[in-house]
């Protein structure tokens, strides 16, 4: 494919980087990635990725925009109160980036729809905010061999890691099942200072970037947490993959999706967002 005159001007910043160059902006180009969660996190990895020319993204939500989203989640403004998020969503790339195709689902993301949510798309970003909605995430994405971003935030800390199959441990080697209902609050519960989803959502934009383009290190055996208080980042080496999990081992008994949600509390919503 030629640029055009247009596409040289928006991605001049990528293609003079040796790391880009002109091939590296059309692998962004023909690549599609999903963002689970139009929220605190998905707002502005979406927007990054967006603004990057990544050519196809898909947004997974079932909320509506709510008044106090909007001291995080960048993607909604004041006139979208109301509306769908995947819509408000889409309208705010479609403005920045006529070159991407934004696909929407307003949907509960569940074990039954998950597989086929995912199925066409490269890298998937886990955006959400509850526990139930990471692991049928996790397992879906190691199920079908998809790389993904974990990302979390609450108050002033958040933390990231990245699962390529084959290259680390997944999130279930990590942190095994989820933990009771309740026993870890939520953003709504405890707060969230709203620049942390934009320092952790960027970072989830830019391991997709860094896997689509084929450069540099990614977050895959390590966990990097970083406390806004403090103003400190860590990068946790995980421990090595030992072939023992329950859905990436060598003899998994997790062989599908899990809805945990439904199991502690029917009706919750996966699609739930930081």
């Amino acid at each position: 494919m030629a640029f055009t005159n247009e596409q040289l001007q928006r991605y001049s910043r990528h293609i003079i980087l040796k790391e880009v160059g002109a091939k590296g902006q059309k692998k962004l180009l023909n690549a599609k990635v999903l963002i689970i969660g139009a929220g605190g996190l998905g707002a502005p990895a979406a927007m990054y990725l967006g603004a990057a020319g990544v050519g196809t993204i898909g947004i997974a939500d079932a909320d509506e925009v709510d008044l106090s989203n909007l001291q995080r989640q960048i993607i909604h403004s004041t006139p979208d109160v109301g509306k769908a998020k995947v819509q408000s969503a889409k309208e705010t790339l479609n403005a920045m980036n006529p070159d991407v195709e934004v696909k929407t689902y307003r949907q509960f993301v569940a074990a039954d729809n998950i597989l086929e949510l995912i199925r066409d798309y490269d890298f998937v970003l886990d955006a959400t905010d509850n526990f139930p909605a990471k692991f049928l995430i996790n397992d879906a994405c190691v199920i079908a061999g998809k790389p993904f971003s974990h990302a979390g935030i609450i108050r002033f800390q958040g933390q990231l890691m990245t699962y390529v199959p084959g290259q680390g441990p997944c999130y279930r080697c990590v942190f095994k099942e989820p933990p009771p209902p309740e026993a870890v609050p939520t953003c709504k519960q405890a707060g969230v200072i709203g620049a942390m989803g934009g320092i952790i959502g960027s970072l989830q934009a830019l391991e997709a970037v860094k896997y689509i383009l084929g450069v540099g290190d990614l977050l895959t055996g390590s966990l990097l947490t970083f406390n806004a208080l403090k103003m400190e980042f860590r990068k946790v080496r995980l421990p090595k993959w030992d072939g023992k999990c329950a859905v990436c081992g060598e003899h998994p008994s997790i062989t599908a999706p899990v809805d945990y949600a439904q199991q502690a509390c029917e009706g919750v919503n996966l699609g739930n967002n930081a």
